[in-house]
């Protein structure tokens, strides 16, 4: 009960995973948090203790230290490598979240735990990317305040679009999927101002002039293919008013708990 620290064997890159269990804990889900650029996951573990004593559930944050998991690993995934060719499933970071979940539900003993994830700002893409390639089951994806998004469209480059990428990971049944994916665009409303790292690449300007305007832009792009295409739309838009790109402020957010496990 309460912080701890373990190590998820992944080969010859383990992980270590901050983890916290409510003493109160009965038979609540697994809440998988992603930090941001600052590899900081032991503080994310520690924001997130909020949403684990409101909700009942374990709460497991792994780290993907800069060294061995850069941008081109943890924010988009590892698709690519560093030439631009396209990597095979099991070497993308993606990967990692399902060897987490079967971990923690063998400690458990609970081999059906429903699990649910949110990352925020590099998070955030993180996870937006991984909804496109490998949701697996997870009950709800939350990407909060990501710098950039991954747009349903071959017009833009990966990792902005599905641009350049081989058809078999860019094709309409890849967007199809996405699109009904279980995720929820999680913003905060003050979230709109040039900071922590943000990207103003000519492709993330292209998105939007602030993280917030990218968000809600990336949305609507996606629940209008979705309309013209006839597709199912599972994803969701929650925003809480005021906060900027805090991590801390948008896990004790009431909204949270909407972005998490609203209908």
């Amino acid at each position: 009960m309460g912080p701890g620290r373990v190590e998820l064997p992944n080969g010859p890159e383990p992980i270590t995973l901050f983890t916290y269990k409510p003493p109160t804990y009965q038979d609540g889900p697994l809440l998988i948090v992603c930090h941001g650029v600052g590899r900081n996951a032991e503080e994310y573990r520690n924001f997130a203790i909020t949403l684990a004593e409101r909700f009942g559930v374990i709460v497991v944050a792994p780290l993907f230290d800069k060294d061995r998991f850069p941008s081109l690993r943890y924010q988009r995934g590892g698709v690519l490598d560093g030439a631009g060719t396209a990597q095979p499933a099991t070497a993308w970071t993606f990967s990692v979240i399902p060897k987490i979940v079967a971990h923690v539900r063998g400690l458990e003993g609970k081999p059906m735990l429903p699990y649910y994830v949110i990352g925020h700002s590099a998070g955030g893409q993180f996870l937006v990317r991984l909804a496109a390639f490998l949701p697996g089951d997870a009950v709800r994806i939350v990407a909060a305040n990501p710098g950039s998004y991954l747009f349903p469209d071959r017009g833009q480059k990966f990792g902005y679009g599905f641009g350049d990428l081989p058809d078999e990971l860019s094709n309409d049944e890849v967007l199809r999927r996405y699109l009904a994916a279980q995720l929820t665009i999680y913003l905060g409303t003050g979230d709109i101002t040039p900071e922590h790292g943000f990207d103003a690449s000519p492709a993330g300007m292209q998105q939007g002039s602030n993280r917030l305007a990218r968000g809600r832009a990336g949305f609507a792009a996606a629940q209008k293919l979705a309309q013209e295409r006839g597709w199912a739309f599972h994803w969701r838009k929650v925003e809480t008013p005021g906060i900027g790109h805090e991590a801390a402020f948008m896990f004790a957010a009431k909204e949270a708990g909407d972005a998490l496990f609203g209908k």
